[in-house]
Parts: structure tokens; sequence; C-alpha cells
């Protein structure tokens, strides 16, 4: 007698998984227009025609062809602000990113290579970090100082860096006792070269799926902060700031707080699914 032995494959995982390609795809085409946005937009966002405000969307009745997204409150063209938010919102995302992982990386990696006494300020300074309460102090930092474009990225930047030295401490500790670190420092190689050649290329893939992560959460603290008028300074069409400038007419006019909503959202969740296929990719997680 033979048996026959079913298997569960499980979930498809990495890029055979059609989420990760979905993921792929929103960021992709979010990429594109932040990049190309000054060829793509069909009308200067900033100019304002007040005898065209409030048009409707193209699914609607009574829209301008040459306003597919219909305009806004000042009559500005509702397609080219959402091209050019999303420009606003990818660069935000990616250069916070950097400055917290260049702060976050640097800490982690030596706390974790070191150890001892090092190791143990990382430590508290991680744990300093994590009571701080983000939002609160992007408000008052942003309220005392004013808003800008810079001073929004340095302080968001300086205070989303604890998850890239949590993961960069906890790899880099793995990575510091296997053999070929062992063997670059037989070969007498310096620190830095056994940092820079050895630890780092090894610990990348997990410190690129916390870099989704970071990007989305940064877009979405820009988004609060513009909501509360201490974002991104007007007339700069950022997201959050379309969304707040839209709240007043929501209910006359609910496209125009719908749009940028269903953007900002579809945009953070690509993100996430393909930092989540992305993760999977790199083996961050084992399949038994």
């Amino acid at each position: 007698m033979s048996a026959a032995v079913t298997v569960n494959a499980g979930p498809k995982r990495g890029w055979k998984s059609l989420s990760t390609w979905i993921g792929a795809v929103i960021v992709g085409a979010a990429m594109i227009c932040a990049i190309a946005a000054p060829l793509l937009v069909p009308h200067d966002p900033f100019a304002q025609d007040l005898a065209k405000r409030l048009q409707v969307p193209f699914w609607m009745e009574g829209t301008d062809p040459a306003h597919l997204l219909g305009t806004d409150q000042l009559g500005r063209d509702y397609l080219s602000r959402l091209i050019w938010g999303c420009r606003i919102s990818m660069l935000i995302g990616v250069t916070v990113t950097v400055v917290s992982g260049l702060i976050g990386i640097t800490i982690g990696v030596l706390g974790g290579f070191f150890g001892g006494r090092i190791d143990d300020a990382v430590l508290f300074a991680i744990t300093t970090r994590l009571s701080i309460p983000v939002v609160l102090v992007a408000l008052a930092v942003v309220g005392l100082l004013g808003t800008s474009m810079t001073l929004l990225v340095l302080t968001l930047g300086l205070l989303l860096w604890d998850r890239f030295a949590v993961v960069a401490r906890s790899t880099t500790m793995q990575v510091r006792n296997l053999d070929f670190v062992a063997a670059a420092w037989c070969a007498g190689c310096s620190r830095f070269r056994v940092l820079s050649r050895e630890v780092l290329p090894n610990i990348a893939s997990h410190l690129v799926v916390v870099a989704t992560l970071e990007i989305a959460l940064a877009i979405l603290l820009e988004a609060t902060l513009s909501f509360l008028g201490l974002g991104v300074p007007p007339p700069l069409p950022s997201w959050g700031l379309m969304i707040a400038e839209a709240k007043d007419y929501m209910f006359f006019s609910p496209w125009v707080i719908v749009i940028p909503g269903v953007a900002l959202f579809t945009l953070v969740l690509g993100i996430n699914l393909l930092g989540d296929g992305l993760r999977d990719l790199f083996g961050a997680r084992t399949d038994t």
C-alpha cells in the first residue's frame, strides 16, 4: 500500500507574492511621479483661478475635460497638486529616512560591535528616545521655530532613528563573531574596514526592510503635521495640507478630501506591502 502525502506549500512570499508586486507597482508609480512631476503636471499646481473653483472630477456630471480631477477651493488644478504632493511626500519620506538611518545605523553598529560601555550608552540612548513622544516633540519644535521643509526633515530625522539602531545593534551582535569577521581581523584589517566591508554589507538586507517602514511612517507624520498646519508651508501641495484645506468643503464637495486621502492611504499601503515582501525575500522569515 502507498500513502499519498499532502504537503502544504504555504503562502507565496517574496516576488512570488501578488501583494509584493502590488506594492512595487504603487511605489514605482509614486517614484515616477516624484521624479518627473514637472513633466507630468498638466497645469501649474500653484496657479489660481477663482472662476473655476471646486469644479468636479471626471466621474461626475459637469466636469471640465481640462481638469480631470477637478479644482480646489482656489481654482487650482487638483491633479497637478496631487502629483506635486506625491513629489513632496516621497522627498520628505526618503530624506527623513536617510537622516534617521545615518544616525541609527551608526549608533547601533558601534554598540553591537564594541559592546561594553559603548553598548550601555547606546542602550541608554535608545531607551531615552523611546520615551519621547514623537508627534508632541515635533509639534513643539515646529510650533516654536516655524514651518519649513528643512526644519520638518531635520526634526523627524532626529526623532525616528531608534528602529534603525535596534535592528543594526542586534544584527551586528550576530555577525561580529562569525568566521569571516575573524578572518578579517587575522588579515590585519582595521576596525573601519571590518565594519564597512564585513559587517555593514551583511546586515544591509535587514536595514532595507526597516527603511521601507520608516519611509511610510515619515510620510504619515508629515501628513499629520501638515494637516495641523505645522508641516509643509502653503502653497506647497502636501497631501496632508490638501486634506486640511478641504475639510471645510467635505460635506458639499467630498471629493476634495477623498482624493488626497485615498492617495495617502494607497502610497503608505504600497510601501508596507513592498517592505513585507522584501522582508520575506531577504530571509527575515524562515520557512519550516
